[in-house]
């Protein structure tokens, strides 16, 4: 089994057993992405009551007993961000106060990841912020998906594990693969080199990197590209997409340095502002993205393919509850 063909279910659960009831609950950002994970495990998700009040204020409880109980709490940081994350907040809170064993907060998206350090004076590290408010609500350990920069995993003071959904998108990767052209992985920058030659080394194929400048946020200015891409398929690769500005100026680069195809793959598709319309006007064949941040089905281009990262949510669940490595998940 070559490491492309590997994926999550073929690799059982297998453990002694904790003895502790494991129990799934969902905020309200992404319910349907909880539900898939906890049917894969053969459970349901838990009752939870979230309202607010007039004012806005956000009101939880948990319906059921969970004394004593593993609980995995699924809720990306996606939009509206900031409801959302003060939201998870107060579930972890109240599931501290209702006497779990431990509560871990699984994150498919963590918002605030881009602000890592401080690359101008007077800034904020909003990354190590939300870490903390996460540790401070309740929570025992989380895991996050394809953090925007590995090292947030170091903000953290509880356990953390940081899962990659390489493998999901690799196989999407390797279905565009044609048998009489190469294909070439492309990097839109600079710092997202390492990430390319995971999945160039995956599917054998060379890399290609863009000399890209950003004057602003959201502003991109895509200069040139290093490598060869003529007559090629090529794969844009990233970690999210948000409105889509340098994604496509990237795509319309490559179509002028003669590659035969675009295609383009992202963990997560925020497509914020005028992404779908760029989207739409450029010329990427297929965008694959995953559910981490759910797409309503009336803003899904026919260009946009989503997949699934329950399985492999599912089997980090399964493997932390039984006290087994999840070190095969995301090596």
């Amino acid at each position: 089994m070559t490491a492309l063909d590997a994926s999550p279910t073929q690799q059982p659960i297998a453990g002694q057993g904790t003895g502790r009831p494991l129990k799934i609950f969902s905020g309200s950002a992404s319910p349907g992405l909880a539900a898939e994970i906890a049917g894969l495990l053969g459970l349901p998700v838990g009752p939870v009551k979230i309202a607010n009040f007039a004012d806005g204020e956000i009101y939880v409880q948990i319906q059921e007993s969970v004394r004593g109980a593993d609980v995995f709490l699924v809720q990306p940081i996606c939009h509206p961000v900031n409801y959302n994350l003060v939201e998870l907040c107060i579930l972890l809170d109240a599931f501290k106060r209702a006497s779990v064993h431990q509560v871990t907060a699984v994150i498919p998206y963590f918002a605030y990841a881009r602000q890592d350090r401080k690359a101008q004076g007077r800034e904020a590290i909003t990354s190590k912020l939300v870490a903390d408010l996460l540790t401070t609500a309740g929570a025992s350990r989380v895991v996050c998906l394809d953090l925007h920069a590995p090292q947030i995993q170091g903000f953290f003071d509880i356990n953390s594990d940081h899962l990659y959904a390489t493998p999901v998108l690799a196989r999407w990767m390797e279905q565009k693969r044609k048998s009489d052209r190469e294909m070439v992985i492309v990097s839109p920058d600079v710092g997202g080199v390492s990430r390319a030659r995971v999945y160039a080394k995956k599917l054998d194929a060379p890399i290609a990197i863009v000399d890209k400048r950003r004057p602003k946020h959201n502003i991109a200015e895509v200069m040139s590209v290093i490598g060869d891409v003529r007559d090629k398929t090529a794969v844009i690769v990233d970690d999210m997409i948000d409105t889509a500005g340098t994604l496509t100026e990237v795509a319309r680069l490559l179509v002028r340095e003669g590659a035969a195809e675009v295609y383009a793959a992202a963990t997560h598709g925020l497509l914020s502002g005028p992404a779908l319309e760029r989207l739409a006007e450029s010329p990427i064949l297929e965008l694959a993205i995953t559910n981490s941040i759910p797409l309503e089905p009336s803003r899904r281009l026919d260009k946009i393919t989503v997949l699934s990262v329950a399985d492999l949510l599912a089997q980090a669940i399964g493997r932390i509850h039984e006290d087994l490595s999840v070190s095969m998940l995301f090596e």
